[in-house]
């Protein structure tokens, strides 16, 4: 293990290797430090997801003191201390020095219950110190309780923050994972310094990622009643769903965020999903839960200003993708009714902002198309884990093994149902009148029917692991087909 240290203020940081074993106990802090997240934001999201009503008792309990809340937090809403995400490069450091017979001490602000919970899971400390109910061991309380207990330099500490300074100029050593340079700049002032774990810093890019740029394509979905009656090209109501659209970005990256909040558990077992930013700790949940409220009203204020009636729709849909993140993506049909649900909003939402009415043919068509979408997504996640059984304890979501070959004949069902529907729209009297070629429509027909049966033998084969749109778009024959079935739309007109 490779340490790094701080000679002075001016000098660049070099390499330099561990020396002799150290007598000397080494104290250690946990949020930031050992694990990258903080266990207090982890505790109410537990909260969130298992009592959300009692989220209304928090501004009682923090009235109370910072210690009394996270006690409270502690005794009902204690997160899977398994799945918290640690830095590994801390871990080994750790590792090697208990091996050299060092005593390790977790000295943190976390509630001591669930600090004693991260301590039996590692089997590294020999001893934690933590809050109690009554003092926030943080900042100038850790450093006095550290003192009383080793004595002035009688310690070396390794922390992250600003919050960790007291601690660092009490200690003999100071020990710093992670910081930026104008921490280490001042910490070396006054005790020796070393870095741990240089760990690049979240960019503009991993924020980015975040939201889910690729998955705006969905919002598309605002501009299909204009380009139902041909009205895309009518200047004023093609701006109005490209406001409509940039609102709905905003607010389902939004939603993204607190999707991403609310299931950390699963995603952190999941293969694949754990590398996203929130469930890696790749971006400080303190960021996020700063970005989801800034996207939603960003939102909302362009919302309001294109029409009351959009607005009202974007608010319909958000309070049912919270529902959905809370409690309803929990229950078997119910969740992939709502996805189906919340593709078809785009669309009404698209014909409130570009004040085109829709028909109800269209309408059905999305909500047969869509709930086959979203069944396939859910199918998608029973195969991986009969692949990973492993997996099942954080991320079912209701449905049993047993329960595919249902999800097969409803998905398909429901896709064969969305052309049958289309196919009776082109003998429609709308159809003819919006059409001058609609005998075209049974070639679109086909190719719709070619396409369902195609994604579903696809995720069958386990071709598609996760968002069946964004597979779509990124499989060679899946798009082509989606793009023939658009030429031939042109065509009939």
């Amino acid at each position: 293990m490779v340490l790094l240290t701080v000679s002075d203020a001016n000098t660049a940081v070099a390499p330099v290797e561990p020396t002799a074993v150290d007598r000397v106990p080494l104290v250690v802090d946990l949020d930031g430090t050992l694990l990258r997240t903080d266990c207090l934001i982890e505790s109410v999201l537990v909260l969130a997801r298992t009592k959300p009503l009692s989220l209304l008792k928090l501004p009682v309990w923090l009235l109370q003191g910072r210690a009394y809340l996270k006690k409270r937090l502690a005794q009902i809403a204690i997160p899977d201390v398994r799945l918290l995400p640690l830095r590994p490069a801390i871990v080994e450091f750790l590792r090697g020095e208990k091996r050299l017979g060092r005593a390790l001490i977790l000295a943190t602000a976390t509630d001591g219950k669930l600090a004693q919970e991260v301590v039996r899971d590692l089997g590294l400390f020999d001893n934690v110190i933590a809050s109690d109910g009554k003092i926030n061991l943080s900042g100038q309380h850790k450093r006095d309780r550290l003192v009383e207990i080793f004595g002035l330099r009688g310690f070396d500490y390794i922390g992250n923050s600003v919050r960790d300074t007291p601690v660092w100029y009490a200690a003999r050593r100071a020990l710093l994972a992670t910081p930026s340079r104008r921490l280490a700049e001042r910490i070396v002032k006054v005790t020796p310094v070393q870095v741990i774990s240089l760990e690049r810093p979240a960019g503009w890019q991993d924020y980015l990622h975040e939201i889910r740029p690729l998955h705006w394509v969905k919002n598309g979905l605002v501009f299909v009643p204009l380009v139902a009656v041909h009205g895309i090209l009518q200047l004023e109501s093609l701006v109005r769903s490209s406001i409509a659209f940039v609102a709905f970005c905003l607010c389902a990256s939004g939603l993204y965020v607190l999707n991403d909040l609310l299931d950390l558990p699963a995603d952190r077992g999941h293969p694949h999903k754990k590398d996203r930013m929130l469930a890696s700790g790749r971006i400080p949940l303190v960021h996020a839960l700063l970005m989801l409220p800034t996207l939603l009203l960003i939102a909302f204020a362009i919302a309001f200003h294109l029409s009351l009636g959009f607005a009202g729709v974007l608010a319909a849909y958000s309070l049912l993708m919270v529902a959905y993140s809370l409690r309803l993506k929990d229950i078997t049909l119910v969740d992939v009714l709502v996805l189906a649900v919340g593709y078809s909003a785009r669309v009404a939402a698209g014909s409130v902002a570009s004040d085109v009415r829709i028909s109800a043919w269209l309408l059905t068509f999305c909500v047969f198309l869509f709930f086959s979408l979203a069944l396939i997504k859910r199918y998608a996640e029973l195969i991986m884990l009969e692949a990973q059984p492993a997996m099942r304890v954080v991320h079912a979501r209701g449905y049993q093994d047993s329960d595919k070959f249902i999800l097969v004949a409803q998905g398909i069902a429901s896709g064969y149902l969305a052309v049958i529907v289309l196919a009776l729209y082109t003998n429609t009297e709308i159809s003819h009148r919006l059409y001058a070629r609609h005998e075209y429509f049974w070639g679109i027909c086909l190719l719709l029917m070619y396409w369902v049966s195609y994604l579903w033998i696809m995720v069958n084969r386990g071709r598609i692991h996760d968002d069946p749109v964004i597979f779509a778009l990124s499989d060679r024959v899946s798009f082509w087909t989606i793009v023939a079935m658009g030429v031939i739309a042109v065509l009939a007109l």
